[in-house]
């Protein structure tokens, strides 16, 4: 059922004038970019489909784009990754990265264009827990043992008040039949009104 939802978008959007090649992926693998209905490409831009998993804005960003005087210029996000397969910018080889994932624009002189959709396996919206491997895993550690030693302070101070508390009424109750039940001799022991002078 994907498989022909997929074919059914990709042929609506050469029908609407637009072409759009969904590819997948996982990283390390290569993968061929091609401008589809674009004669003369200019440029290549790239959309990311989890911009802040790479710490960039929305939006399209140059990745690729032809130069007079020597190689294509890279964006530095696929630099050494993505190189082109012949004379010009047409057809691009990429080697796929955590994080690739998005649409991948082919520009031309008359601002027509293609798309490439990428899907790199194992890409999403929630890349925190991915980020993790990379990351030291102390601060999550440290705010543990915080909360769970709070928890023991709290728990210890309520213990004590509760035991003060129980032992302060047993005192006013019992001290005529001259002891105070367990109650921690340190406590004070004070006589009720009645035995006052």
């Amino acid at each position: 059922m994907a498989l022909v939802l997929q074919l059914l978008l990709l042929l609506l959007s050469r029908v609407q004038g637009d072409p759009q090649v969904i590819l997948k992926g996982s990283p390390g693998d290569r993968v061929n970019l091609s401008c589809i209905g674009v004669s003369d490409p200019t440029r290549w831009a790239w959309a990311p489909s989890f911009p802040a998993c790479q710490g960039l804005s929305k939006g399209r960003r140059r990745i690729l784009w032809a130069s007079s005087s020597g190689p294509p210029a890279v964006f530095a996000h696929f630099s050494g990754r993505l190189r082109s397969l012949d004379t010009g910018i047409k057809r691009l080889e990429l080697v796929l990265s955590a994080g690739d994932s998005g649409t991948f624009f082919c520009k031309g002189r008359q601002e027509n264009e293609s798309r490439t959709v990428l899907q790199v396996l194992g890409d999403k919206a929630d890349c925190r827990a991915s980020g993790s491997k990379h990351g030291s895993g102390y601060p999550k550690v440290l705010i543990a043992l915080l909360v769970l030693g709070l928890m023991l302070g709290l728990g210890a101070w309520g213990l004590v008040w509760w035991r003060r508390r129980a032992c302060t009424t047993l005192i006013w109750t019992t001290l005529s039949s001259g002891g105070t039940a367990g109650c921690p001799r340190w406590f004070p022991r004070m006589p009720p009104l009645s035995m006052r002078l």
